[in-house]
């Protein structure tokens, strides 16, 4: 007998999912970099590894955070500079300004509290595009908890997958 072999996804719609939405995180960066800033109550809340491929950081804040931070662009940043594939900005520490880049793929959340909107990015098994073998990178998310009520509008992909 033949067992039948499942289909093999080419097209690797999950990392494409994923890309498109890291892609609002780069229009509201953007939106942000302009010169009058955020829009009213607007800000963010950004997680990302701190670890990952092309993350820079000072030495002592990747001590601090060896493993993931959260930074908030609200009132005070400044060099926010938003480029396809990922974002530099000077935050401040203590009063001491630190430059940090962030490629959006490292990027595990997304929160704007001021509409409730929230992206977060699950663990995704995904080619790496800049090797040419068949390796598979994953990229690790951790899982929020969500109020139930007047929670944040999650964008999840569960309701795509194929069960």
């Amino acid at each position: 007998m033949t067992s039948a072999t499942p289909p093999v996804d080419e097209m690797h719609y999950e990392r494409l999912a994923q890309d498109a939405l890291r892609g609002v995180i780069r229009a509201a960066l953007a939106r942000a970099a302009e010169p009058e800033g955020l829009p009213g109550a607007h800000h963010f809340y950004i997680t990302f590894q701190t670890r990952a491929k092309g993350v820079q950081l000072p030495p002592d804040v990747v001590a601090k955070y060896p493993e993931e931070m959260t930074v908030v662009l609200q009132h005070q940043y400044e060099d926010l500079v938003v480029e396809d594939d990922q974002f530099s900005v000077m935050l401040r520490f203590g009063g001491v300004p630190k430059a940090m880049t962030v490629p959006y793929r490292a990027i595990t959340r997304f929160f704007d509290p001021s509409v409730q909107f929230l992206l977060q990015f699950e663990t995704v098994a995904a080619p790496d595009p800049d090797e040419d073998g068949d390796e598979e990178e994953a990229v690790e998310a951790p899982v929020a908890e969500v109020p139930a009520d007047d929670g944040p509008k999650v964008v999840s992909l569960d309701q795509f997958r194929k069960k």
